[in-house]
């Protein structure tokens, strides 16, 4: 919920700026014009996920 709240956050951002360029420093100041750049991780192969490894046993 977070990623899309920000993701909406920054669209009506882009969109007040492209109606009014004058705004871009105001913006800017608040952190509004950055993309979060956190992407998931891709899964490996040999393993059920990206971080998740198969159970181990030593016996």
């Amino acid at each position: 919920v977070v990623g899309q709240a920000g993701a909406a956050r920054l669209a009506i951002s882009r969109a007040l700026l492209q109606t009014d360029p004058k705004l871009r420093g105001g913006l800017k100041s608040e952190g509004l014009l950055r993309r979060d750049p956190r992407m998931k991780e891709r899964k490996k192969s040999g393993q059920p996920g990206a971080r998740k490894r198969f159970q181990f046993s030593k016996r």
